[in-house]
């Protein structure tokens, strides 16, 4: 069994739709997948049809936007409920604040680079979640940079000086929201220092005890002294080791199934589903 249980569509930054999400995590020979857009439930009905269409076991997920201080944190919900209203309001209140923060980033590049708002809502289309890397698209549209992630190292690094910090829930309360709705938190790359700032491990023994189930942590992000680091956190909280891909379609080198979730550890997940 080839599970992968981190993916986006273009509901929020990845490329394709949930559809074609599916198709290609059929290509590549997944038999679970996760669909995981930041801060929204938009793609899952479709994504599910697909999914069934194709005998693909299909995992409705959020990629949760959180924080810890001044610190970013993305935690995943694995299976919440959609019609789950207390996080629902925190969902719609995140990505309201992510619009306004994107506009001033957009408002601080322009001071360098020839960009304007107008670009960043072409490269969201429909999108539910408009962010950084619509920024970073329409950069590279402007043909100021080649890759998205060219972008992201150079203009949209959380230490750049066009960064602006938003709302986003404290983590423990994203965590408790995330069970309370029935769902399975799992702290997506929790140890990947290139984009920002990490949380200490003590943040993770406190998330241990608030309901965190398991740990991101065999992820493009993460090198082996940092996934040997959080697999001891793991056995040492009694949390469950993941690995996903963090697909985002052309926008990112990430590839589907380049990382992987066991079997067991994705039963043990499923037998904490509320």
């Amino acid at each position: 069994m080839r599970i992968d249980l981190h993916s986006h569509s273009n509901v929020s930054d990845g490329t394709g739709t949930p559809a074609q999400v599916m198709r290609e995590a059929a290509d590549a020979g997944l038999d679970v997948v996760a669909l995981t857009d930041h801060d929204s439930v938009g793609g899952w009905e479709e994504a599910e049809a697909e999914a069934a269409r194709l005998g693909l076991g299909f995992v409705p997920g959020i990629e949760v936007s959180a924080r810890d201080g001044r610190v970013s944190i993305h935690m995943l919900a694995l299976w919440p409920r959609p019609d789950d209203a207390a996080l629902a309001e925190i969902l719609a209140f995140t990505r309201e604040a992510r619009v306004g923060r994107a506009q001033t980033i957009v408002d601080r590049i322009s001071v360098d680079y020839l960009i304007e708002w107008d670009d960043v809502v072409a490269q969201a289309g429909d999108a539910a979640t408009v962010g950084r890397p619509h920024i970073a698209d329409a950069l590279v549209a402007r043909g100021h940079f080649g890759h998205r992630d060219e972008v992201f190292a150079e203009v949209l690094h959380n230490r750049s000086r066009y960064y602006v910090h938003h709302y986003a829930p404290e983590v423990h309360d994203a965590v408790r929201a995330i069970r309370s709705a029935g769902g399975v938190p799992v702290f997506a790359h929790p140890g990947a220092h290139a984009r920002g700032r990490v949380v200490p491990d003590r943040v993770i023994a406190s998330l241990a005890k608030a309901g965190l189930a398991g740990l991101e942590v065999d992820h493009r992000d993460h090198d082996e002294e940092t996934r040997e680091r959080l697999a001891g956190l793991v056995e040492k909280h009694g949390l469950i080791r993941t690995g996903s891909s963090d697909y985002h379609g052309t926008g990112k080198l990430n590839r589907l199934g380049e990382n992987l979730t066991t079997v067991e550890a994705f039963d043990a997940l499923l037998a904490q589903r509320g």
